[in-house]
């Protein structure tokens, strides 16, 4: 648990929006895991498997509410800059934000799994029982919406 955590976490609150449901939903994954660990067959990796876990109970959380925005980490303003250039970065970081936050759950997963946690094509489909071909038709898609909504701020 302890090496799978962060990684389960980032995903779940990117792809939630508010630490406390990416919290539940992490604690629920692994259970989820622990439950169903006699019938992991190592067919990929640990990683992969868990992954797939976290993002299906995210989908099935998304599912029951609204879609809220995602907070991305690592985006604040500078320290160095003056205060408009700290207003600026952080209205851009709320666009950015809303954009992801717009995407359908199905563009959003593939998006946060490459993007932001750095997964391989393959594993993407791996974890979210898809073709390479169709992750990345949704990923080709996820990005021209996410270009769009963040014209105005280029």
């Amino acid at each position: 648990m302890r090496r799978h955590e962060s990684a389960a976490y980032r995903v779940a609150v990117r792809m939630l929006g508010r630490p406390a449901d990416a919290e539940e939903a992490v604690q629920d994954a692994f259970v989820a895991a622990w439950r169903a660990l006699p019938g992991f067959r190592a067919q990929s990796r640990f990683s992969t498997w868990m992954h797939r876990i976290t993002v299906n109970r995210c989908l099935t959380v998304i599912a029951g509410r609204r879609v809220l925005a995602a907070p991305l980490s690592g985006a604040e303003a500078d320290p160095g800059h003056g205060p408009l250039e700290a207003a600026a970065a952080r209205e851009g970081t709320r666009a950015v934000t809303a954009a992801i936050e717009s995407l359908t759950p199905e563009q959003r997963a593939p998006f946060v799994l490459r993007e932001l946690e750095g997964l391989s094509y393959d594993e993407i489909g791996e974890v979210l029982d898809l073709s390479p071909a169709a992750v990345k038709g949704r990923l080709h898609r996820a990005r021209l919406e996410l270009v769009e909504a963040v014209r105005p701020w280029r």
